[in-house]
């Protein structure tokens, strides 16, 4: 046996550095009085549609520009954009989440002091995007109804880092076995300091809500 292999700590010094750069750039951000928005949920709980909904109500008060991020696709971008909203797309070659670096190109990119609000569409799935810090002033998710309640147990990283939760398709709690109440206590037990908005960006409701909530967290911070 050899004991003079080296270990490298490799994952813990890429954290450690994204953590910084992730810093930096959130002051740069405030500076040019843009508030960035980091939006996480797993694939098919709708945060393309709740985007979309969300940027017809504060679209009207703020100027808003998007990133979506995928491993290969466009599509969510094109939506987007198609509805009237200036977007790019980040395809993040095979990872599994954005880091500070690549928000920084993104950003660079679109010019981002143009905007007062970009919204980060990460990529889909609740485990990497937790893990890097992004540069942003807010961290949102979301987690649909059909996913079941049980996902704060499983995924607890993702529910510590985030300061919203929206509550999506809440429709479809009727033909559920989704318990609200127990949700919010697996959530609280984690989070007690959660924000959580209980919404359907299919029928609208909660929505407004949310909107509002939103705009006044971005004035609060650019002005």
């Amino acid at each position: 046996m050899n004991d003079a292999v080296r270990i490298i700590e490799v994952k813990e010094d890429i954290l450690a550095d994204n953590a910084l750069m992730a810093k930096n750039l959130n002051a740069e951000l405030t500076a040019s009085k843009t508030f960035l928005m980091n939006l996480m949920a797993s694939p098919g709980a709708g945060k393309t549609t709740t985007l979309l909904a969300t940027l017809a109500l504060i679209g009207k008060h703020l100027k808003v520009g998007v990133m979506e991020a995928d491993i290969d696709s466009k599509v969510d971008a094109e939506k987007i954009a198609a509805a009237g909203t200036e977007a790019i797309q980040i395809k993040t070659g095979g990872f599994c989440h954005m880091d500070a670096t690549m928000v920084k190109t993104g950003l660079d990119a679109m010019d981002s002091p143009r905007f007062d609000l970009v919204i980060l569409e990460n990529v889909g799935n609740l485990v990497c995007p937790a893990e890097f810090e992004t540069g942003a002033h807010l961290n949102a998710m979301i987690l649909s109804i059909p996913e079941g309640d049980d996902k704060p147990l499983k995924y607890p990283l993702m529910f510590s880092v985030c300061q919203v939760l929206l509550v999506n398709k809440m429709d479809y709690l009727p033909l559920s076995d989704f318990n609200l109440d127990v949700f919010r206590e697996r959530v609280r037990a984690i989070n007690p300091d959660m924000t959580i908005f209980e919404i359907s960006a299919k029928t609208g409701e909660g929505v407004d809500a949310w909107a509002q909530w939103l705009t006044a967290r971005v004035k609060s911070v650019i002005g």
